[in-house]
């Protein structure tokens, strides 16, 4: 099977500024929680938070952009071996082909179990992530699958998560089990601090950066937009 291989890339576009706030947020919750879940609507910047942090993070990456076709278990499964085997080449037919038998018996537990003992053989510490996994979450295999894995995760191993919401329960509710961790949408707002900066980097007043931030609310996508028309228009005058 030919996999789009940028889905299973890093994206390597760097942001106008690192968010500090967020960044060292999620470098708390590697040692202490299986998974994070960034979720926010189109716009906020869950994709450039995650691959900014996957860049830093100091851990083997493993990314894996999700499409709706993969709602088909077999073809999640072809990409999802093939983001792991990017920093371990020799994770690769053997685990699929043992990983496709299991699907072929439509048991989602037994194929996490599988999974993760997969990953708990492999050296050093991973970073999982799964980009726009909301278009997933009507697959009837996935919360189950996910569930069971968030549960068996070893302490090198993060899975994190970025989508539009939250996954459907009983996902969610690893959070009381200190299994999961949540960055939501009001968190991935550009505070009026940040905002400041992302303008100054630009060479644009804190006055600007005040008034953008207002007509904004701090949406990291409407943000950068201004930035680059407000820049435009500097140079033009």
């Amino acid at each position: 099977m030919e996999l789009v291989r940028e889905k299973i890339t890093t994206p390597t576009d760097l942001p106008p500024v690192a968010r500090r706030r967020l960044l060292d947020r999620l470098a708390e919750h590697l040692p202490a929680y299986g998974a994070t879940i960034i979720t926010g609507r189109a716009g906020t910047g869950k994709t450039v938070l995650a691959a900014e942090f996957a860049r830093r993070c100091g851990r083997h990456v493993a990314w894996y952009k999700v499409d709706a076709p993969e709602a088909k278990l077999k073809l999640f499964l072809h990409y999802l071996v093939a983001s792991v085997a990017t920093p371990y080449p020799e994770v690769g037919q053997q685990t699929l082909t043992q990983l496709l038998r299991l699907a072929d018996a439509c048991d989602p537990l037994a194929l996490a179990e599988a999974f993760a003992h997969c990953l708990q053989n492999q050296p050093g510490a991973l970073l999982l992530v799964l980009d726009d996994l909301h278009l997933l979450y009507d697959a009837p295999w996935l919360t189950p699958f996910l569930h069971r894995l968030m549960t068996l995760l070893s302490e090198d191993t993060h899975l994190l998560i970025a989508a539009r919401s939250l996954p459907p329960a009983p996902l969610w509710r690893l959070r009381s089990k200190q299994r999961l961790r949540v960055i939501d949408e009001s968190a991935l707002m550009f505070t009026v601090a940040e905002t400041e900066e992302l303008f100054a980097r630009s060479g644009l007043s804190p006055d600007t950066a005040v008034e953008a931030w207002r007509c904004t609310r701090g949406r990291a996508a409407a943000l950068y937009r201004l930035v680059r028309q407000v820049g435009l228009t500097a140079m033009a005058a």
